[in-house]
């Protein structure tokens, strides 16, 4: 592999010289231009940031937002909001270090730990993203079966196209990817836009529930799914992903240059996680209006609530709108979990294999168990195996968050980019809520499935 030149700091500050880019085929490929306005600045930067949101507008979130929403109507719109503001900052420290240090983080992880400690981190990781990669190909299959009747085991076995489409595209420029991702959020976005109008939410209860409530905390039922919503927004392979495609961005090495790219690529994140937040808080909105009052406050599964819509908004389009923006959310998330496998295996191991293989050797991790529950337990075992999906999510997470945020409050690695102490104190802090919630996530799940 070649090398690339280091300043004498970066050499020092890292265990393996730095190495060749991951994506190295979309690598310092879209140009940015100069002496031009803000806003034109701001375009040449969006794309990255709405590849990384779409991981938080996943199937996988759908189940805690819908029970959330049925049981305990708007009051869980602030656990919405926090998370989202905890994965703000997260996904801008993993922009700070791609830009910075010209690493994603499964570089910085390999040219920082020991060989048998990377090599651990990139199974855990290939783990995790194999468990998203499930989730994502069950919720697609679902759509599927609820808007063409196709059976959920053909569903899931059609997913694998998805590869050919990402290897169109990617062939075109990744600009072309990034409008085809953006384009889908925005179908995302418009479906439950409609929703929300047929739904008719009341508008100061649900203002009101983005302040939070101590009932979040002392009703154990509430505090449950809360902190399954706020385990289910963060995912770990969204901080790989996110600090190697800003650097399709060609960006010089000079600081102010450097400066300039994080601002940039930080308001894309920002105002695509914004957007994020809209639809999560959406989903959960429209089960508080549909369901919270109207006798199905119990309803938390994605079929059950596609068939309830129609008679309780009066319209069919409540349910095709719903299962549209579902299938939309399940192809976008697998464009981008493919590209994070890709991202991980180059950055951990340093071995390049061709896109289209790599993509469907990942495709095929996720298809395979779930062809095999489909085929034994139909549509229950699918839903288990989405919960297991996400438990396996959350152990990972401690391993890519805790990583970050070291890397970037350590100035013999960032130099003047190093972290303010104030974020640093922040960083820390939204990570031990993080890992907290997750381990006691974890922990009541496996009490839940040993008793």
């Amino acid at each position: 592999m070649t090398t690339i030149p280091a300043p004498v700091h970066d050499r020092v500050a890292w265990r393996y010289p730095r190495r060749s880019p991951s994506l190295p085929e979309a690598h310092h490929s879209i140009t940015v231009p100069k002496g031009v306005s803000v806003l034109r600045k701001m375009l040449a930067f969006a794309g990255p940031g709405y590849m990384v949101a779409v991981g938080y507008m996943d199937p996988g979130n759908w189940a805690s937002d819908l029970a959330g929403g049925a049981r305990f109507g708007y009051s869980l719109l602030s656990v919405i909001l926090l998370s989202n503001l905890m994965a703000i900052l997260l996904q801008s420290l993993a922009v700070k270090l791609g830009i910075v240090t010209g690493r994603d983080l499964a570089q910085a992880c390999r040219d920082h730990y020991s060989r048998p400690v990377s090599f651990m981190l990139w199974v855990l990781c290939e783990i995790a993203i194999a468990a998203c990669d499930l989730a994502e190909v069950i919720g697609s299959a679902i759509a599927l079966n609820l808007l063409f009747g196709v059976p959920l085991i053909w569903g899931v076995c059609l997913t694998a196209l998805d590869v050919l489409l990402i290897l169109l595209l990617q062939n075109k420029g990744f600009r072309y990817l990034e409008a085809f991702v953006i384009s889908l959020v925005i179908t995302i976005g418009v479906c439950f836009g409609v929703e929300l109008v047929l739904a008719r939410p009341e508008i100061g209860a649900m203002l009101g529930g983005l302040v939070p409530t101590t009932r979040i905390v002392t009703d154990p039922t509430m505090l449950y799914i809360a902190i399954a919503i706020l385990g289910a927004t963060v995912m770990p392979h969204n901080l790989y992903l996110h600090s190697s495609i800003v650097q399709t961005r060609k960006v010089g090495v000079e600081p102010a240059a450097k400066r300039e790219a994080i601002k940039y690529a930080t308001i894309d994140s920002t105002l695509a996680l914004l957007l994020a937040f809209f639809i999560n808080g959406a989903i959960l909105v429209l089960a508080a209006a549909a369901f919270h009052n109207s006798g199905y406050q119990e309803v938390a599964d994605i079929g059950d609530a596609y068939k309830l819509l129609t008679p309780l908004l009066g319209t069919s389009v409540a349910s095709t709108l719903f299962a549209l923006a579902l299938l939309a959310s399940g192809q976008n998330s697998t464009i981008t979990g493919t590209l994070a496998g890709q991202i991980v295996m180059e950055g951990f191991l340093d071995i390049r294999l061709k896109p289209w293989l790599r993509r469907l050797i990942t495709r095929l991790i996720a298809i395979i168990p779930a062809v095999i529950v489909t085929a034994l337990y139909g549509e229950k075992g699918v839903g288990s195996l989405l919960i297991l999906s996400q438990v396996i999510l959350s152990l990972q997470l401690s391993f890519a968050v805790v990583p970050l945020v070291l890397f970037t409050s350590q100035k013999s690695k960032m130099g003047d980019f190093v972290n303010k102490r104030g974020v640093t104190v922040l960083a820390w802090s939204v990570t031990a809520v993080i890992v907290g919630l997750n381990g006691w996530l974890l922990l009541t799940t496996f009490r839940g499935w040993m008793s």
